[in-house]
Formats: C-alpha cells, sequence, structure tokens
C-alpha cells in the first residue's frame, strides 16, 4: 500500500443542496428495500455496495461529490468532465482519536499539533500523486459543538443511551432489522472495546468519558471526546442535510465504519435511506501472496519512496488497468506494464504531431479507416466508462486505437510521396490526449527539471540547442553537387561532426531530453525518468 503519516481521513462523493423527491423501491439490503432517488440521470450505472448490484447512478442534479485518494480521484474526474457532473467534495479529518493521543504522548507533544503535521504531510502526498484537492477539509476538533448537538438528536430520538461513567452509545437494537444494510447481516461487535457499561455487546461508542492525559471537551454527559463513527456522520450532515448522493472508501470501512453511519445518520433526520450509493474500492495486495499492503505487516511503501522511483502518472496507469472495486496486485512487472503503456501512448502523440507539422516523412494513410476507428473507440470509451467506471476496457480501446494510428504512420514513412492526411492524425492525438488528461495522466506535459529555472526557459534553452545541432548535422550530410569520390571524401571529413551529434543526442537523453532526427528536420521532448522503463532500449 502506498502509505502516508496522516491524521484519519475520510470522504464522500456528494451531493447538491436541493434534496431528491422519493424514488421506486427497489430489493436491496436487510430490513428494507433500497430506494431508487429521483434527479438528474448521469447515465452511469454503478456497483451499489447497498444492493449488491449494479444501478443507475442517479443524483439530486448534476451536482455530486467524490472520494478517497487515486482511485476515487479517477472516478470523480470522470464524472465531472465525461458525464457532466459538478462534482462537490468534502473530507473529513479525524484530527483527534486513540493513535494521534498515543503518539504524541509518546513525543511529549500535543495531540493538535502532532495532527497537522500528519494533515500537512497527507496533502502534500496526496498533491505529489495528483490527486484532486476536495471542495473544503472539515477538522473534527473544530466541529465539536456539532457533534455534541448531533449525539442530542439521537438520544432524543431514542436510539442512544448515555450512563453513568459518561460514555454515550448507540443502542443497536433500537434499529431493528434496518441495521446491516451494506453486510447484509448484523454481525458481532467489531473494533470496539467490551465495556461493562454498555447495554449490548454491539452497541458502539458516540462519546468516551474523558481520561487522563487525553484531550476532551464539554459535554451534557461529562468531559469527553467524540467517537469515530459520529464524527463523520455529523459533518456529512453538516454540509449536505439528510440525503446523500454517493459515499465512498475502501472496501475494509464498509462494516463497521459507514454501516454505523448509516445508523446514525437515519436515527438522526429520522429518514428511510440516507446515502443512495456506496462504493467500495478494493485494496492494493502484495504480488503473490494475498496479503493486503498494510503498515501493521510492514509491507508497505511510502508514497515518497515509491515517487523517487516511478511517476504518478505511472501509478495511474497501473490504477487504470484494473476496477476500482477489484484488489489489485502490487508488483514491479505491473508497474513496468504501467510505464510501458504510457510511453508507448507518449510516442504515438509525438510522432503524430511530427507528422501533422510535416516533419515527419509520410505520404497518405488510409483516413476512412482512421476515422471510424476513431468514432468507434470514442463510444467504446464512453460506453465503459458508463458501466461501473470500467477503466480496463476503456484504456484498451484507446491502445488498441494508438496501435492502428502507430501502423498507419508506419505504413505511410514507406511510402512518402502523395497526397498527406494530417487532420484525422491530428484528431487521433487530441481524443487519446483527451483521454488521459480526463483520468488526470498529462502525455504532453513537458516538466521542469528539479532545481532548474522556468519551464519556458529551459523550453527555449533546448529549442535553441536543438536547432543548432539540426544545422551541424545538415551540414555534414551535405554534400552538394560534388562528384563521386570527391563526395566521399566530404562525408568522410565531416563524419567527427556526425559522431559528435549522435554523442549530444546521447547525453541530453541521460537527462531526459529525448531527440528524434527525422527527415530534413529534428523534433525533441522532455521525458520524465519515471515514466521510462529502467533498461535500456536497442
Amino acid at each position: 500500500m502506498l502509505r502516508t503519516r496522516r491524521a484519519r481521513v475520510g470522504a464522500w462523493l456528494l451531493r447538491a443542496a436541493r434534496g431528491p423527491e422519493p424514488g421506486r423501491s427497489a430489493s436491496g439490503a436487510r430490513g428494507q428495500g433500497w430506494l431508487q432517488p429521483a434527479g438528474y440521470d448521469t447515465g452511469v450505472k454503478v456497483y451499489n455496495s447497498l444492493t449488491r448490484r449494479k444501478d443507475p447512478l442517479i443524483v439530486s442534479r448534476a451536482d455530486a461529490a467524490s472520494c478517497s485518494y487515486v482511485r476515487f480521484d479517477i472516478i470523480r474526474r470522470i464524472l465531472t468532465r465525461v458525464f457532466g457532473c459538478n462534482v462537490i467534495m468534502v473530507m473529513g479529518i479525524t484530527d483527534v482519536d486513540d493513535k494521534i493521543i498515543r503518539r504524541a504522548n509518546e513525543m511529549s507533544v500535543s495531540p493538535a499539533s502532532l495532527a497537522r503535521l500528519y494533515e500537512e504531510d497527507f496533502k502534500q502526498d496526496m498533491a505529489a500523486l495528483k490527486v484532486l484537492p476536495p471542495t473544503a477539509y472539515l477538522r473534527v476538533t473544530e466541529h465539536v459543538p456539532q457533534i455534541v448537538a448531533f449525539i442530542e438528536r439521537i438520544i432524543a430520538n431514542g436510539h442512544a443511551y448515555c450512563t453513568a461513567n459518561g460514555n454515550v452509545y448507540f443502542d443497536l437494537q433500537s434499529r431493528g432489522d434496518r441495521y446491516g444494510k451494506l453486510v447484509g447481516v448484523a454481525p458481532g461487535p467489531e473494533g470496539e472495546p467490551v465495556d461493562s457499561d454498555k447495554r449490548h455487546a454491539s452497541d458502539f461508542a458516540l462519546w468516551k468519558a474523558a481520561k487522563p492525559q487525553e484531550p476532551f471537551w464539554g459535554s451534557p454527559w461529562g468531559d469527553g471526546r467524540p467517537g469515530w463513527h459520529i464524527e463523520c456522520s455529523t459533518i456529512a450532515s453538516l454540509v449536505f442535510g439528510s440525503r446523500l448522493d454517493i459515499h465512498s472508501g475502501g472496501v475494509d470501512l464498509a462494516f463497521p465504519h459507514h454501516e454505523n453511519e448509516i445508523a446514525q445518520c437515519e436515527a438522526f433526520h429520522q429518514c428511510p435511506q440516507w446515502g443512495n450509493y456506496f462504493l467500495h474500492s478494493g485494496h492494493l495486495h502484495v504480488k503473490g501472496g494475498g496479503e493486503k499492503m498494510s503498515k501493521s505487516l510492514k509491507n508497505y511503501i511510502t508514497i515518497k519512496d515509491f515517487l523517487r522511483s516511478a511517476s504518478p502518472d505511472v501509478f495511474r496507469l497501473f490504477c487504470l488497468r484494473s476496477s476500482y472495486r477489484s484488489a489489485v496486485d502490487y508488483s514491479e512487472g505491473a508497474l513496468l506494464e504501467a510505464r510501458r503503456l504510457l510511453r508507448a501512448a507518449a510516442a504515438f502523440a509525438e510522432d503524430a504531431r511530427a507528422y501533422v507539422r510535416g516533419q515527419l516523412a509520410g505520404g497518405s494513410v488510409q483516413e476512412d479507416v482512421l476515422w471510424e476507428r476513431l468514432g468507434r473507440t470514442k463510444g467504446a470509451v464512453r460506453a465503459a466508462l458508463a458501466d461501473d467506471f470500467d477503466t480496463v476496457r476503456a484504456v484498451d480501446a484507446v491502445m488498441d486505437l494508438v496501435h492502428h494510428g502507430n501502423k498507419q504512420l508506419k505504413a505511410a514513412a514507406e511510402e512518402p510521396r502523395g497526397p498527406r492526411s494530417p487532420a484525422v492524425l491530428g484528431a487521433i492525438v487530441a481524443s487519446v490526449e483527451q483521454f488521459f488528461e480526463t483520468v488526470g495522466i498529462s502525455l504532453a506535459e513537458r516538466q521542469g527539471v528539479p532545481g532548474a529555472g522556468s519551464p519556458a526557459a529551459l523550453h527555449s534553452l533546448v529549442e535553441e540547442l536543438v536547432r543548432f545541432r539540426l544545422k551541424v548535422r545538415q551540414f555534414a550530410l551535405a554534400s552538394g553537387e560534388a562528384p563521386g569520390e570527391a563526395r566521399r571524401q566530404l562525408l568522410l571529413e565531416r563524419r567527427p561532426l556526425l559522431e559528435a551529434c549522435d554523442e549530444l543526442r546521447r547525453d541530453l537523453a541521460v537527462h531526459g531530453i529525448s531527440i528524434k532526427d527525422r527527415s530534413g528536420s529534428s523534433t525533441w521532448e522532455l521525458l520524465d525518468s519515471r515514466t521510462e522503463d529502467p533498461t535500456p532500449r536497442s
């Protein structure tokens, strides 16, 4: 697992201010059927953990929101850029919990200062992975009065109780058979310590009475701090009220966390269905062992360490090569395959642009065939993304288009005479780049070298260097009207110039500058070495 030091972070795919009208009932989880909402039909079908099937994604308006880390960042981008949803994302930050308190005491610092350190570290890691920031961050410690009021209302509605010790618990039996919407049955208690002042062993904490060396806040039940589940329910309800379009997170959060959120929010709002859709992602596993990467097992790599050897674009393409719902094996081979695909797409885009500019020698291509394939690919990509965000099929369709585009460029280079067809290649490049940009990958981005000057200045410098090298190379290859023996002697004398040009090209490649010599011209691109294969190409 790519890990970052952080305060616990939760996130939601959320909705606009206006709630949906009552919808149709459908068979669903335990207790009560799922209510299909009315509103804006996105055209997407998603696997809904509430019903354990694919349902049409219908949000209140074309305003929905997103979620957690790279896999759900990809979904957020797809909803926004492909299906026209205005995604609103709120991320809740748990900046006080048992682990933070324990670690802060070990370090002799305040839990608040340690939580801020973790939070900033997390934000930097997300930015490095190109994860879009949320619409707003909401910290738990800044909303304790609202959490207290939320708990008071749950008690007033008959779903929670206070003990003589100052703890407040959710009364799970008050939910009847409505508990277990995500998991199908009501399992035994997990993750909550067995406490003698509970009425039932499966009841979970809403408010924890203060303990020595712990931060606390005042409440009607005495000093203490919020339980984990109630924090997320309160923050979500503060922003979005009684109806949530989409809730997302890792599959391990389905129970007990998301299940308890449902119980709390439906008890607070007195509504039959708080969240309309729950999307859960699979975990990264160690290749071959089926073992989840985790800090406790010490089998993880930090995001900072990972990004020293691989780019965020490589990791995104690695994520795109599996369903967001499935567990995925993390291996060097899978990352190498992602590098290869990314490099192939970028190389095609560069070659096709060179053809459009007239820098790549070539005649006509089968224009009608390429236009037809382009149209078919666009339809296939949209259909795949509308089917529970099937990025595997979408990437395969795009790479198939790249393959056929490359075949046509190769055929055109073998027959350099005749009419050219730059428009269709330009349209294909635009479509391929648009797809990758939609999911957060930049094929055409020329990134600056760390520690160098501005990207614009670097671009101009390399441009001048490549132009000068081209002039030297053209001079070395030019023989004019010289007769046979004189021409050979001239080329022999100028051979050191060609060798110097080749040496410069190889030297610049070490620094990530790739020069391609073409008929009558030279083109270049500035590569991120983390997207390249670690082995040299023949």
